[in-house]
């Protein structure tokens, strides 16, 4: 059974730093593309981060390159996403996703984790 879990969540001031990882189990891991994809209330799901399996290629969503940084430790099976100068517009569930393209639409991921609370307050 595939299983994805995110932890590193939580409360932090504006300006402030997180580092979200993501934990995966029951499948092929090096061979899976991951991303981070959050939710506010009351909006849609939008996209983060992506990084391919070998993480020689990443992308990130224009609302925040520069301040967050995907990769990924195949030896691990881990994914992480640090997050830096957080903003209060930055707070939404986390979740981490893993599929067999390289896209940034959430319906072409297949696996998807719980989901990782991060609250920046002002």
């Amino acid at each position: 059974q595939v299983h994805l879990v995110e932890s590193g969540g939580g409360l932090v001031q504006a300006g402030g730093s997180l580092r979200l990882s993501c934990a995966a189990s029951g499948l092929p891991f090096s061979t899976y593309v991951m991303g981070w994809f959050r939710q506010a209330p009351g909006k849609e799901r939008e996209f983060v981060g992506r990084i391919s399996w070998s993480g020689g290629s990443f992308f990130h969503a224009d609302s925040v390159k520069g301040r967050f940084t995907i990769s990924r430790d195949n030896a691990k099976n881990t994914v992480s996403l640090q997050m830096n100068s957080l903003k209060p517009e930055d707070t939404a569930v986390y979740y981490c996703a893993a599929g067999t393209r390289y896209a940034a639409r959430p319906q072409l991921y297949d696996y998807w984790g719980q989901g990782t609370q991060v609250t920046v307050s002002s």
